[in-house]
């Protein structure tokens, strides 16, 4: 059974930065790609940034290219994700995310079965 488990969100000035951490069990995670979605009040969830399995090749939604950052650490089964430049537009509940099948690099919520509970952001203007 795979579980993962995020931490790390809060509030936030614009501008300001923040970290969020996604500790996964449960499989070999360093076999799999992982991501990081978010969703804002009355809005469709967003996929953020994605991490592959494969050379650790990254991809980023346009609206946090250059401000945001994702990596993973295998030997201690976490992705991260570096939020540097918030904007109020980036609160929203962040959720990291797994697929069941070794997919190079998936971007879109129905590539990803496996989900955490999610981490509230709130940037203040």
């Amino acid at each position: 059974q795979v579980q993962l488990v995020e931490s790390g969100g809060g509030l936030v000035q614009a501008g300001g930065s923040l970290r969020l951490s996604c500790a996964a069990s449960g499989r070999t995670f360093s076999n799999y790609a992982m991501g990081w979605f978010r969703q804002a009040p009355g809005k469709e969830r967003e996929f953020v940034a994605a991490i592959s399995w494969f050379n650790d090749r990254t991809y980023y939604a346009d609206s946090v290219k250059g401000r945001f950052t994702i990596s993973r650490d295998n030997a201690k089964n976490t992705l991260y994700l570096q939020m540097n430049s918030l904007k109020p537009e980036d609160t929203a509940v962040y959720s990291c995310a797994a697929p069941s099948t070794r997919v190079i690099l998936p971007t879109t919520p129905r590539e990803y079965q496996y989900w955490g509970q999610g981490t509230q952001v709130t940037v203040s203007s």
